[in-house]
């Protein structure tokens, strides 16, 4: 089979499906489904798998909205941490970096309605630091309360305070000795 001509309609349409993700508005997150156009959408709600999958969603609502919530909360932090651990990242930066993933959640499919009531809420929960500036926006830095991380972190106060022990016992002789050369030389003066 031939490919299509540069320019036709069907050039353009093979180049927006193998773009990948699409329009954010003809996704279905229930079945996963990406449409390109309302169209393909609108004969997907219409199609009996989605009609299906709706009537099981339409059982408890509550609790599949919930486990998508998780999810977004589960992938969110883990990608957070591995990509800048504790850096400050801009959020809205960071959640293309998430959306970018093929198979991630949508935040519409949450019990979130943005991406500031989102990061809001990690900030409540103790899960990020958000901060809000007027260059950067809202930004995020992740909170690593793992025990490996607060191990590292002892050792570094202990490390820091053995070091700053040693700083003040050697000023402390310094001193002992800058008086005792003193006293010497009262001695030797007369």
């Amino acid at each position: 089979m031939a490919k299509a001509e540069v320019g036709t309609p069907k050039y353009i349409a093979n180049k927006m499906k193998s773009k990948g993700l699409q329009r954010l508005r003809w996704y279905c997150q229930v079945c996963e489904k990406q449409c390109r156009d309302e169209n393909g959408f609108k004969c997907h709600t219409q199609s009996e798998s989605h009609i299906r999958q709706m009537l099981l969603l339409g059982e408890n609502p509550n609790k599949k909205i919930e486990e998508y919530s998780n999810q977004l909360k589960y992938d969110f932090l883990r990608l957070l941490r591995l990509a800048h651990g504790e850096k400050a990242i801009n959020a809205n930066r960071f959640y293309q970096e998430y959306i970018g993933e093929q198979d991630h959640i949508h935040m519409n499919a949450t019990s979130w309605p943005n991406l500031s009531e989102f990061v809001k809420y990690l900030g409540k929960e103790g899960l990020c630091r958000v901060t809000e500036t007027e260059k950067d926006g809202i930004c995020i830095s992740y909170i690593d309360t793992s025990p490996e991380a607060l191990q590292r972190q002892e050792a570094i106060r202990k490390h820091n305070r053995t070091k700053k022990g040693d700083e003040e016992m050697s000023q402390k002789i310094l001193q002992k000795q800058i008086e005792m050369a003193k006293k010497s030389q009262k001695a030797v003066e007369p």
